[in-house]
């Protein structure tokens, strides 16, 4: 218990912090955190403040250039540059206060920008904030000028540094290890980010130079959100039903729309606000999906297409739906500095109206594609229907009960979801030896008998005819399928616990693939986490070590004293370790390893998970053929 200090509280206790000192403080309140997403937020910031120039038609050319080591970034544009000029009332020039001051910037009037992603005025002050340097060089009036910073302050006033030809804005900058530790750029995340402004504001060219890779890769789409969404089709390598919608509207609010229904069991939408990818969505998507239903029902009502003895939810229309959403809004109102999602009220009603009449006449025009993607909603409605009264069927016999839990899960005796983890242990023997070291407050364990169905082409309804995977289900008493429910989750955090070898990943493989396909609310809300035991135990003197794998082992032994000869234990398996060893190296809260299962890219996750889980070998045999260069060690 902490208990404040005793005295007054007076004006001499309150804290002002000033300029840049409150984004140090707190950077979480501008970047979303400071792991890897708010790592790379900072680039994005830099490189929206260059697009932006694009949309307004002051630009047309971006250049990204990750360093060597893979910390630094480079982002050019061919823009109007930042002012230089003296701010009267500051007496500094305007650079220098952009950069340096919170809610600065030419986006809160219209003048400058018709639309912008940035009108917060603090992404380029933030990131200055965040970096231990920062050198933003400006081509202006046929000079080159060039200010820097570190950790926000100025360290270099702005200068001329010789002569320049056109204009343009040229930001380089570290994020500070301080306050990001020692994390990292991912060019591949960057360059599939950068590949996809491209497709939204066709005509830019976008060039980035990976230097750590050491290639190069230019990216330009004249066709604009139609050649993405041809991209997201095949990359999800499911095929097409129907006909392509593509809607492109100049009007207020513009907008461009393409969309096309496919095999695939499940709804994928792009959208973006002024060039701004929304992955939460917000009142865009809300006008979009809502205009979208209501021209389905009206083409079905208005030709007397009904389904008999089912009814189509909205969910069944969309089954299946692949489609890219780009609008364009004056003053968007996001939900915090990350944007994730669209706030304003107005735009749902805009964009529902839009889209139901363009639909409706689409439909109206293409009546052959209409009915086979009817035919389709029809299917998903029937199969709904099927998976539901399975559900219902395993709920039933299963879950509000303690005593009707399966009947291997050692529970634990909180029945608090915030304070409880399951760990999924692989085989009995492991199963008894966490059930032994774990804490009985908090801590489930479910053992699983081998290893389980492969989900990634099954039916919910095979699901769960499946045992152990039933077994699973009731355990964590949120439903499966259309029917998960996460207020009903037991569990706030689920550990997948298995033996650290082949089979182990494996098992570790086939779950994960079922929770994403037949639970995804556990992934993308955070409850799964991989649990990493040892694979070795090193005995130095009364020194004990914990090893994950070959290389931690190496450097374990590499910093001994020469003199120590270790005792080297490799444990096959969960089961060779006591209750003692699994609770200090994989149970104890502070002590256990673990790592959260996060999905950053959901195109890309569904794409490896079809290659690699999926009904068709070539997939993987071309994986296997592609990779087998790499492979140093092989479990035959």
């Amino acid at each position: 218990m902490v208990t404040a200090k005793k005295g007054s509280y007076t004006g001499a206790d309150i804290q002002v912090l000033e300029g840049l000192e409150p984004v140090r403080k707190r950077p979480a309140m501008y970047i979303g955190g400071v792991g890897i997403a708010g790592y790379h937020h900072l680039l994005w910031e830099i490189v929206d403040n260059s697009v932006d120039e694009v949309i307004n038609g002051y630009a047309d050319r971006i250049e990204v250039t990750l360093k060597k080591n893979s910390k630094t970034v480079v982002i050019e544009d061919n823009g109007r540059g930042i002012p230089i000029d003296i701010m009267p009332r500051f007496k500094k020039p305007a650079i220098e206060v952009i950069l340096s001051t919170l809610h600065s910037g030419g986006k809160f009037e219209q003048g400058n920008y018709i639309h912008s992603g940035g009108l917060h005025g603090v992404g380029s002050a933030v990131v200055n904030a965040l970096s231990s340097e920062l050198i933003v060089a400006v081509r202006r009036d046929s000079a080159w000028n060039e200010i820097r910073f570190s950790r926000g302050e100025l360290t270099q006033k702005l200068k001329k540094t010789g002569p320049a030809r056109g204009t343009g804005t040229t930001t380089t900058f570290t994020p500070d290890e301080q306050i990001f530790g020692k994390q990292s750029f991912n060019p591949e995340t960057i360059r599939e980010r950068l590949e996809a402004k491209t497709y939204v504001h066709k005509g830019m060219t976008i060039v980035f130079n990976d230097e750590v890779g050491g290639q190069s890769h230019e990216f330009k789409h004249d066709g604009g959100i139609n050649d993405y969404l041809a991209k997201l089709i095949n990359d999800r390598m499911k095929m097409q039903v129907g006909g392509t919608f593509t809607l492109a509207r100049e009007a207020d609010p513009r907008m461009e729309i393409a969309l096309a229904w496919t095999e695939a069991p499940e709804e994928f939408l792009k959208s973006f606000v002024n060039g701004i990818p929304t992955p939460i969505g917000g009142t865009h998507e809300v006008g979009f999906r809502s205009g979208l239903v209501k021209a389905f029902r009206n083409f079905i009502e208005a030709n007397k297409l009904e389904p008999k003895g089912i009814t189509l939810s909205a969910e069944d229309i969309r089954e299946g739906l692949v489609g890219v959403i780009s609008i364009y809004v004056a003053e968007p109102q996001f939900q915090g500095q990350t944007k994730d999602r669209l706030n304003n009220p107005e735009v749902t009603s805009q964009v529902d109206g839009v889209v139901r009449l363009a639909l409706e006449k689409w439909f109206f025009d293409n009546r052959k594609s209409t009915e086979n993607i009817i035919a389709r909603a029809i299917l998903a409605a029937r199969a709904r229907e099927a998976s539901r009264a399975a559900v219902k069927e395993v709920t039933r016999k299963s879950v509000t009960h303690r005593t009707l839990l399966p009947g291997k899960l050692a529970d634990c005796s909180s029945t608090n979801p915030d304070e409880s983890e399951l760990f999924i242990v692989e085989g009995d023997s492991a199963g008894g030896t966490a059930k032994s070291g774990r804490d009985r407050r908090t801590q489930a364990i479910l053992p699983l008998r081998g290893k389980v169905l492969n989900t990634e082409s099954a039916s919910t309804q095979k699901v769960l005819q499946n045992q152990e995977l039933q077994n699973l289900v009731q355990a964590l008493g949120c439903g499966v399928g259309p029917d998960y429910k996460e207020e009903h989750l037991r569990y706030g955090k689920v550990f997948i616990l298995t033996d650290a070898d082949y089979d182990g990943h494996h098992i570790s493989t086939l779950l994960m693939t079922f929770f994403y396909r037949h639970m995804p609310g556990l992934m993308r809300n955070g409850h799964v986490y991989l649990a990493a035991p040892p694979l070795y135990r090193i005995q130095a003197g009364k020194q004990t070590y914990w090893a994950a794998d070959d290389d931690e082992r190496k450097k374990i032994e590499a910093g001994l004293p020469k003199n120590v000869k270790p005792d080297v234990q490799r444990f096959k398996g969960l089961g060779e370790m006591n209750a003692e060893q699994l609770k200090e190296t994989t149970l104890a809260y502070g002590k256990r390893r673990a790592f959260k299962v996060l999905i950053e890219n959901e195109l890309e996750t569904d794409k490896v998970l079809n290659e690699l889980m999926g009904k068709d070998p070539s997939a993987r045999f071309r994986f296997v053929m592609e990779r087998a260069a790499e492979a140093t060690e092989l479990d035959v």
